[in-house]
């Protein structure tokens, strides 16, 4: 719940400082207050030095005094997040709005001793959904605390720390280009193709949505903050390329480009990709690597059927949503520099799988699920810079992986003279040790059949036996035949 140091450098670094941002006292928005008054920021055996000699007004105290309030509100917040816990995955956040749904949906006709169970229910769900609207409320705390942070120092430099408007209204002007483009496509004239990469453009205008013959759009290299949601409009668009702006969201009828097959938002500030893209089923490559996501949307799996190549890397993934599974036609999937905690457990659905790059999820992968050996289609893997200390026990099935990166991993099950001799060596061992497992079940399934049959024969001797001690005794005691007058009633 700390601020990401490559995110946030500035508050990362004072809060960093401060130890007692962990308190959970209430008394802990004053010792924040306490703590800044005291702050050294040129301690040269501070591991964060470099950032202070970069920035030598950090160690001004009308500066520090200026940042006071917005690390105040920081630490009190996360404070707050501690004691109630991790971010809810979106699985989780999903599924708790559709059983309210149903809650709601129920409530008339549910009979009054079963209101309790729906309250309890309810109860549960709502938990999760204030958890979750309490972490995306911190990193909007978060991002408006560094730019004020930013603002504070920026008028240090100048010599006065009050904050500083500068005004540029140079971005928000129209492109010439943009102007003719949009000027030439409603006179009449067909465009199906426009490129605007590498213009500086700062705002796109809303009537390019109007552009309805349009094929391909390039508006890469920019710094589009906000792409109109007059988008939807393109119905014909099949290629469209957002890659390195600066945008944190992409509008909700991007959902609406049915016949879209190729999206690239690579390199932006994305948090979170909206679930209507799950509607562009056409979609054939998806890259929304270099950004910020946590997670993709939870059905993505179920409605793309036919998306070939996804890429994810360099995001902060937690987890695939289980519907990912159901990527039938993927073959290609890049997911390194995440923070991939493992694979769902069904991962073996993706049988026509031939590239999987799971390298450098650092401390955070330390296994696969054993359906790994159902990919068998696989040619390259890379499993590089992990903490996975065995392979999965099916990794023999892997007959068509040409390529195999295991460096960086505390393997402990596979020598070292067998991975360095390659892939061919690695799965002729887990072959071998496939074979052994298998002859260790057969041997104990053996020796359970010989236990019960001799259980079966003593049980049956036993049986035998009391049958045999009953007759004899029959014989050795006759039953005394009955006295007719005696069994005369009175």
């Amino acid at each position: 719940m700390d601020p990401n140091p490559s995110r946030f450098p500035i508050l990362s670094y004072v809060m960093d400082r401060l130890p007692s941002l962990g308190s959970k006292s209430p008394t802990a928005t004053t010792a924040v207050i306490s703590d800044l008054k005291s702050i050294h920021i040129g301690d040269p055996a501070s591991a964060q030095s470099e950032i202070a000699d970069q920035m030598p007004h950090l160690s001004d105290p009308k500066v520090i005094a200026a940042m006071r309030s917005a690390v105040a509100d920081v630490a009190q917040t996360r404070s707050i997040l501690t004691e109630l816990g991790d971010r809810p995955d979106h699985e989780s956040v999903d599924s708790a709005k559709a059983k309210l749904a149903a809650i709601e949906a129920a409530r008339a006709d549910v009979a009054e001793t079963e209101l309790r169970e729906l309250a309890e229910s309810e109860e549960e769900c709502m938990a999760i959904l204030q958890l979750e609207e309490l972490h995306v409320a911190y990193e909007k705390l978060l991002k408006d605390a560094e730019e004020r942070l930013v603002r504070i120092y920026r008028s240090a430099e100048v010599g006065d720390v009050e904050e500083e408007k500068e005004v540029d209204d140079v971005g928000d002007q129209v492109d010439e280009e943009v102007v003719r483009i949009l000027q030439q496509a409603l006179s009449g004239t067909g465009l199906d193709r426009v490129d605007l990469s590498d213009r500086g453009l700062r705002l796109l205008p809303e009537d390019f949505g109007r552009i309805s013959g349009l094929v391909q759009l390039d508006l890469s290299n920019n710094e589009l903050q906000v792409i109109p949601d007059t988008i939807g409009g393109l119905e014909k668009l099949e290629v469209l390329n957002l890659s390195t702006n600066l945008l944190e969201a992409l509008p909700d009828t991007i959902g609406l480009l049915q016949n879209l097959k190729l999206l690239s938002v690579s390199g932006n500030k994305l948090a979170a990709l909206p679930d209507s893209i799950c509607h562009c089923r056409s979609l054939v490559e998806l890259d929304v690597s270099f950004n910020q996501l946590t997670y993709l949307p939870t059905n993505i799996g179920y409605e793309l059927v036919n998306l070939q190549k996804l890429s994810v890397q360099l995001n902060k993934l937690r987890s695939f949503p289980t519907s990912v599974c159901e990527l039938r036609s993927l073959v290609s999937l890049d997911a390194h520099f995440n923070e991939l905690r493992g694979l769902p457990l069904a991962f073996g659905r993706l049988t026509n799988l031939q590239s999987l790059n799971l390298a450098d999820n650092f401390t955070d992968l330390t296994e696969l699920p054993d359906t790994f050996g159902d990919l068998t289609n696989l040619k390259e893997l890379d499993l590089s810079n992990n903490q996975i200390h065995a392979l999965p026990d099916t990794f023999f099935r892997l007959e068509n992986l040409i390529k195999l990166n295991l460096d960086g991993n505390p393997l402990v099950l596979l020598p070292p003279d067998v991975v360095q001799q390659g892939v061919g060596a690695i799965r002729v061992f887990m072959s071998k040790r496939w074979s052994d497992i298998l002859a260790e079940e057969e041997k104990k399934s053996m020796l359970q059949v010989q236990e019960q049959e001799e259980a079966g024969w003593l049980t049956r001797s036993t049986s035998w036996l009391k049958d045999y001690v009953s007759g004899v005794s029959g014989y050795l005691s006759p039953k005394a035949p009955e006295d007719p007058i005696l069994s005369q009633p009175l």
